[in-house]
């Protein structure tokens, strides 16, 4: 017989793993087909690890929390691209009710916290948080540039709105920032962007 804490911990992990059923529209590296929101997630966790060394001082830990939790939403409000203006203007919304409901899964302590950590990865004004979503905005570049244009390519993303886009890896990651814009020019002048 298990206790009410520990059978709803095992919901919620139950739970959790339908993340691995999100679609996202960033495909691999090696283009062949877009990534799920866990794989996502995973990815940006080795991200932190990898590049802590450029972001000052941060609490890797507390990191790795906040890119754990960041996309447990979608589960409910499914994965929003982050170039579709429309889907935008209901997704914090959605992603909202969403939170209440996924974490509220979890004994209140363990709810509390990790519902904290979603709401200061949305946030991004501790180090942390800007560091996590700079990871995130980065992620992105990185897999499109290996596919040859990826998502940008297939909705005719422009160098405006990219830039914009990575914007929190020029505060967040102020070394990595060079390198991002060196890939931003070459995909351009490539096609994988359009220029405006």
């Amino acid at each position: 017989m298990t206790s009410d804490r520990l059978a709803r911990q095992i919901a919620f992990l139950v739970e959790a793993d339908k993340l691995k059923a999100v679609d996202r529209r960033t495909p691999l590296t090696d283009g062949s087909r877009a990534e799920n929101s866990a794989e996502h997630s995973w990815h940006l966790g080795l991200a932190a690890l990898t590049l802590s060394e450029y972001a000052g001082a941060v609490n890797v830990p507390r990191v790795l929390e906040l890119l754990a939790v960041h996309d447990l939403v979608e589960i409910d409000a499914g994965d929003t691209f982050a170039y579709d203006a429309a889907a935008n203007v209901t997704k914090a919304e959605r992603e909202r009710t969403a939170a209440k409901r996924i974490f509220g899964m979890l004994p209140s302590d363990q709810a509390a916290r990790l519902h904290a950590a979603w709401e200061e990865f949305e946030a991004a004004e501790t180090p942390e948080a800007r560091f996590a979503n700079a990871l995130d905005r980065l992620q992105a570049l990185l897999q499109n540039m290996q596919a040859g244009g990826g998502s940008w390519t297939e909705h005719r993303i422009t160098r405006s709105q990219v830039l914009r886009r990575m914007s929190p890896v020029e505060s967040a990651l102020p070394d990595i920032w060079p390198f991002v814009l060196d890939v931003i020019e070459q995909s351009c002048r490539a096609g994988a962007i359009e220029r405006d």
